[in-house]
């Protein structure tokens, strides 16, 4: 009778994490679809990690709960998408100063590839903490800080989009659900900084 307790126990608790898991993919195919907007991507971001918090505190929530957090996301996420890619944008022309050859054109590509990863990371950290009524310009500013005082952490996010990479670059749709893992990536280091 104990040994049957013990084995309900056990299989809960893989229940439940699992569940978790499966509950991360289907976040990250939210995630892509509301991101199809270009500049959308931190509203989404945003809306799936508020969800993945609020399974992981055993909260309600679902579909309808992602769209109106996404809603209200995109009202200002949607000027930090704008300003994200022209952080791209301008890694970009350092890119091709790179492959021009010009003088310097290595160290200044580096530079803005290395400031590119960082404000990449920022975004998914200040997307991990946004709350409705959160200002983007706040959350950014104490995200950056947060990234350069917590390399750990910036270090797991960075792993995590490598994972994206590496998913797509074998079969482009695992990019998709992986998205919700790199989205509790952000929230879990979120969450290790917010306790130390």
């Amino acid at each position: 009778m104990a040994g049957t307790r013990v084995k309900a126990r056990g299989e809960s608790a893989f229940a439940e994490r699992f569940g978790v898991f499966a509950e991360c993919l289907l976040t990250g195919v939210w995630i892509a679809v509301a991101s199809l907007g270009v500049v959308t991507y931190p509203a989404a971001f945003a809306a799936g990690a508020r969800h993945l918090r609020r399974r992981a505190a055993h909260e309600g929530g679902g579909r309808r709960e992602f769209v109106a957090d996404f809603r209200t996301a995109v009202r200002g996420g949607w000027l930090a998408g704008l300003a994200g890619w022209a952080a791209v944008a301008a890694v970009w022309v350092d890119v091709q100063a790179v492959r021009a050859g010009i003088p310097g054109g290595p160290l200044v590509g580096a530079v803005g590839v290395l400031a590119l990863i960082g404000l990449v990371v920022a975004g998914l950290r200040a997307a991990a903490v946004w709350e409705p009524g959160a200002r983007w310009r706040t959350l950014l500013a104490s995200a950056w800080r947060r990234t350069v005082l917590d390399p750990a952490g910036s270090f797991l996010i960075i792993t995590g989009l490598a994972v994206v990479a590496v998913s797509a670059w074998f079969t482009a749709p695992l990019a998709v659900p992986v998205l919700g893992a790199v989205a509790a990536a952000a929230v879990a280091v979120e969450e290790r900084y917010r306790h130390r």
